[in-house]
């Protein structure tokens, strides 16, 4: 007889925390991926505290991530106009994460850590350039049709994870709504290796730069800080990415006397949506399918880790453990809980102040966060929610 396995689609840091911790525990898993290779995607590049505590589950894998990136003790709340409003030292979370720094990494780096890990055990396997076509499930198994490299093929599993992102073919298939909207600006990332930490004084690793004509956030990765940008909506693709724009920008956010040298751009819309429900019998959603939100405040990545280190643990229950199938329906509860009330009600907010026009809300929002930085106490409380502490206390709580 055989065990009981797992199909995954999406080999995503959600799909492949699932299928590493699934497989680590005995659990046999296919993970589908679309992609011919790992995408090597520029969006996510924070790595909040608890995440890094969860990924601790898997050996040394946050130490080789660590070794890739760049510690962040220090965000920055900034205005173009004023400088810095506040600053937060995230030493302040010691004694309640085993890592009080944000790790400023890109997520691929993640994502190769945990196949290669996952290429270790005999009864893992990871499909690449198949795509999802239809789900059908049964009384005791799913089916996943899928396009492999031009053949129609079939998959059969006792549960499925649809961790394949935002246009998740598995939600659709499943006929589950992905309720909410879509921002009318899409937002502009642009890498440069320019040196901004050598022209804008007390710069830290992380800054969220407020402006009521044109806001923007600065990021440093290894070797490149990264600009994100609002677009207005009449500006067509082409204009929003040419170089006479970027150049245009750049130039906006930091007047130099030679052009900035551009790595890379990339131009997406963004949205705010989460899925009706995150499980409909012996499939589940997790990651971008489950719920997508703005990227002010780094949490889209993070939450996707958190639901699945929650959903791999609780199947494991029910797969080896003897739990009853119920346990799946907390899965939903505690992680569709922290999508509404943390993850995009707090991006939402971000995007909200940082963004924010009347002048007289923007000085007592910028009076409310220096009072924050000169406490401690509220200090800690706001690390503890901006890091994303709160949000895994918050599911952990409901039964």
């Amino acid at each position: 007889m055989k065990p009981p396995s797992v199909l995954i689609a999406g080999a995503g840091p959600a799909g492949l925390v699932s299928a590493l911790a699934l497989a680590r525990a005995g659990i046999p898993v296919t993970v589908l991926e679309r992609a011919a290779d790992l995408v090597q995607d520029l969006r996510a590049s924070t790595f909040h505290p608890p995440t890094l505590d969860l990924l601790e589950q898997f050996g040394d894998i946050p130490e080789r991530l660590k070794a890739q990136g760049l510690i962040a003790r220090h965000t920055q709340q900034r205005d173009r106009r004023e400088g810095v409003i506040a600053e937060f030292d995230m030493a302040l979370l010691e004694g309640q994460t085993r890592h009080p720094y944000r790790l400023q990494c890109e997520q691929w780096k993640l994502a190769r850590l945990l196949r290669e890990a996952l290429s270790a055990l005999p009864h893992a396997r990871l499909v690449a350039d198949a795509t999802v076509d239809g789900v059908e499930q049964g009384a005791d198994h799913v089916v996943v049709t899928a396009t492999v490299q031009g053949e129609a093929t079939r998959f059969q599993g006792d549960w499925l994870i649809g961790a394949d992102g935002a246009w998740s073919a598995v939600r659709q298939s499943l006929g589950i709504e992905f309720e909410g909207f879509t921002y009318p600006e899409r937002f502009l990332v642009v890498s440069t290796a320019f040196p901004f930490e050598l022209h804008l004084p007390r710069l830290s690793w992380v800054n969220y730069i407020s402006d009521p004509d044109e806001w923007c956030v600065l990021l440093r990765v290894p070797g490149l800080w990264r600009v994100l940008f609002p677009t207005p909506p009449q500006e067509t693709d082409e204009e929003v990415m040419s170089g006479l724009t970027i150049e245009r920008r750049l130039q906006g956010l930091l007047a130099q006397p030679r052009p900035y040298e551009v790595v890379h751009r990339t131009l997406y819309k963004v949205h705010q949506r989460i899925a009706r429900q995150f499980r409909k019998g012996r499939v589940l959603l997790a990651g971008d399918a489950a719920h997508i939100n703005n990227p002010l405040g780094g949490m889209g990545m993070n939450g996707g880790v958190h639901d699945a280190f929650n959903l791999s643990a609780k199947l494991i229950e029910v797969v080896q453990g003897g739990a009853d199938a119920a346990l799946l329906d907390r899965y939903e509860r505690q992680r569709r809980t922290v999508a509404i009330e943390y993850v995009n009600a707090d991006t939402q907010r971000n995007k909200k102040n940082i963004e924010e026009r009347d002048p007289a809300t923007r000085a007592r929002h910028h009076d409310e966060l220096r009072a924050i930085a000169a406490d401690p106490a509220a200090s800690r409380a706001y690390l503890r929610k901006t890091s994303m502490l709160d949000a895994l206390a918050r599911a952990d709580g409901i039964a």
